[in-house]
């Protein structure tokens, strides 16, 4: 299975927030979303990525973009991560099925964990940029996140 392309609507999924609540296909309607799929919480490559990102999150809402971090990790092992690295972006677990938003979005390692990606979801829920790593060791830089922003959003490669 491959990623998602762009110009597919989001497939059907559901994630568990940090306080345990579900979110689904039906929270990305009305706003773009950057889901940030990472392998494992506390990994170096894992915390430089979201610590990187951290930075563009005030520029993001002003343009109505969210930010989300998606790993298989518990939400508990999220919520410890993002508190320990001072991140504010809101982390999702795909524990429960273990990776099933991750299959459905073309990014489940076959060893179980997701694979380090970048999909962009419009205001309609239509996915408008999909990136995955050729490593989970390797770090998408902000000139992927901003070349992501501008294909699915029009923001400009300075802006966000």
């Amino acid at each position: 299975m491959s990623v998602i392309a762009p110009g597919t609507p989001a497939p059907q999924f559901k994630l568990a927030r940090q306080d345990g609540s579900s979110f689904s296909e039906r929270d990305l309607l009305g706003q773009g979303t950057v889901l940030v799929f990472y392998p494992f919480a506390f990994s170096p490559v894992c915390t430089e990525q979201l610590q990187l990102y951290e930075g563009l999150l005030a520029e993001l809402a002003e343009h109505d973009v969210k930010l989300y971090g998606v790993s298989c990790d518990s939400t508990w092992a999220q919520r410890a991560f993002a508190e320990k690295l001072g991140v504010s972006s809101e982390q999702l677990s795909d524990f429960e099925p273990k990776g099933a938003a991750c299959r459905a979005f073309g990014v489940l390692n076959p060893a179980g964990f997701a694979e380090r990606a970048l999909i962009m979801i419009d205001p309609q829920g239509v996915a408008r940029f999909s990136y995955v790593a050729p490593s989970p060791a390797e770090l998408p830089g902000l000139e992927i996140l901003r070349e992501g922003l501008n294909q699915a959003f029009g923001l400009a490669a300075g802006a966000a």
